[in-house]
């Protein structure tokens, strides 16, 4: 007979007798339950170990982007029109102490002291170029270091910016006041004094005539011309828009050249059936801008005659003329300080984009036996090849030539080569060197935008 103790040492799978039971382990074994409480334990580990990495990985890309980041504003104040005026070893200075000042702002990382050189080189003309480089380096402190057995990750980089002290430029700016600029200056402008023209067809050019014909005004109180009844309506014209806008870009002229410490001078001038001098060339931005309250629209006789005497068929926008005057200007120099140099020239242009000259034999386009063309500006002569291939910079703002479906003569003369109006413009101007406003538009936020390119700034190299 077994005893109680021995049956129960069996069950437990105890040594009996040298004999080994080991049922439950079996059991254990076996248990798919088990299995997976065994798989999940040692899962964990790794699972850890990523989540923790990844962490680590994350700070240390955020403190290299912002590391980088302070280099960049290190580097970039060399190049500044205030660091531009430093020498190389005050500005590698300057550049120190900045990155020093901000790097220890970055929570988390050691930064090392930056390797900052500033090289400066002077051309014969006079020119001064900046190379600045910043190296940097330091480590990201891991909040894991035990899963990645190391305490720190490493973070490094350069920082490259290039730029040349600001150049004196001469600035020709070459303005449209032919009588398609009196068109109202919004949509509901136009909208409100086709309006109140319809007994001359629907008019949206308020045209400015000393001695208008009945038929010109036709219903406009006491027969007065278009220009007046625009003006007593209130409505804005763009020529206005473009009056302002010179006068505020001038301005802006005058606080960029004393923030770059460079000379920039202004000539102004309009053109409508000639071309007409505002501001010769000058330095005094101050008395440029005071001049600019003299830019208006051009004011015509009657209809087809620009004085009694002169019944020129309304050929009153020569923009080719212009251009042709206007680019026998002297060719531009480096516009370094250099005793030899002379300034940069910028050639400005603004403009509806529709000219309205005497081409005898010019094509069907013909309106006259004087050969009067409506046309795209600038189909007679590449005037701004000429002036590009001469080094002078030629910008550009087109205001927009909108249709004017409600209008016969636009219908007939102008409709068909709308489209291509932009694309002249636009070939005419340098490179990056175009902007286009609709009607309603900011005009004056655009010329300041062209300005700005024109004048150009530092930029980084890496």
């Amino acid at each position: 007979m077994v005893s109680p103790l021995a049956r129960a040492g069996a069950t437990c799978g105890t040594v009996l007798n040298g004999v080994r039971s080991m049922p439950l382990f079996r059991r254990f074994r076996r248990s798919r339950r088990a299995n997976v409480a065994v798989i999940f334990s040692l899962a964990m580990f790794p699972i850890i170990a990523l989540a923790g990495m990844g962490l680590d990985y994350t700070l240390a890309g955020r403190r290299q982007a912002q590391l980088k980041a302070v280099a960049d504003a290190a580097a970039l104040l060399t190049t500044s029109p205030g660091g531009m005026a430093l020498s190389s070893t005050d500005a590698q200075t300057s550049a120190v102490s900045m990155f020093d000042a901000q790097s220890t702002l970055i929570t988390g990382a050691s930064i090392v002291p930056p390797k900052v050189t500033v090289e400066d080189t002077q051309a014969p003309s006079g020119a001064l170029t900046r190379l600045t480089t910043v190296t940097f380096s330091g480590t990201s402190n891991n909040i894991f270091p035990a899963l990645l057995t190391m305490n720190t990750m490493a973070l490094g980089g350069v920082s490259k910016v290039t730029a040349s002290t600001a150049p004196n430029i001469d600035f020709y700016l070459l303005l449209d006041t032919s009588p398609s600029m009196g068109i109202v200056a919004t949509t509901d402008g136009i909208a409100t004094m086709v309006a109140r023209t319809r007994k001359q067809g629907g008019c949206a050019f308020a045209c400015h005539e000393t001695d208008p014909t009945a038929g010109d005004v036709a219903g406009n109180p006491n027969g007065e011309d278009n220009y007046t009844l625009a003006r007593s309506l209130r409505l804005p014209l763009r020529i206005d828009l473009v009056q302002q806008a010179t006068s505020n870009l001038i301005q802006t002229a005058a606080a960029t050249g004393n923030g770059n410490k460079a000379k920039y001078r202004v000539a102004t001038y309009t053109f409508d059936q000639s071309l007409q001098t505002v501001t010769d060339l000058t330095a005094d931005l101050t008395q440029a801008k005071a001049d600019s309250s003299n830019i208006q629209m051009l004011k015509v006789y009657s209809n087809d005659c620009l004085t009694a005497s002169n019944c020129n068929q309304d050929e009153d926008t020569q923009f080719d003329q212009a251009l042709a005057t206007l680019s026998s200007m002297p060719s531009p120099g480096g516009g370094t300080n250099a005793a030899s140099d002379t300034p940069q020239e910028v050639v400005f242009i603004v403009t509806d984009g529709v000219t309205d000259e005497a081409y005898p034999n010019y094509g069907p386009t013909d309106l006259t036996s004087s050969g009067r063309t409506i046309a795209p500006a600038g189909h007679q002569k590449d005037y701004c090849s000429d002036m590009k291939a001469r080094n002078i910079r030629v910008a550009v703002l087109y205001t927009t030539y909108n249709r004017l479906p409600q209008n016969s003569f636009y219908m007939q003369h102008v409709d068909s080569f709308q489209p291509d109006i932009a694309n002249q413009l636009e070939d005419c101007a340098s490179p990056g060197l175009y902007f286009k406003v609709d009607t309603g538009g900011d005009i004056s936020a655009a010329m300041e935008t062209l300005f700005i390119k024109a004048v150009g700034s530092a930029h980084l190299t890496q």
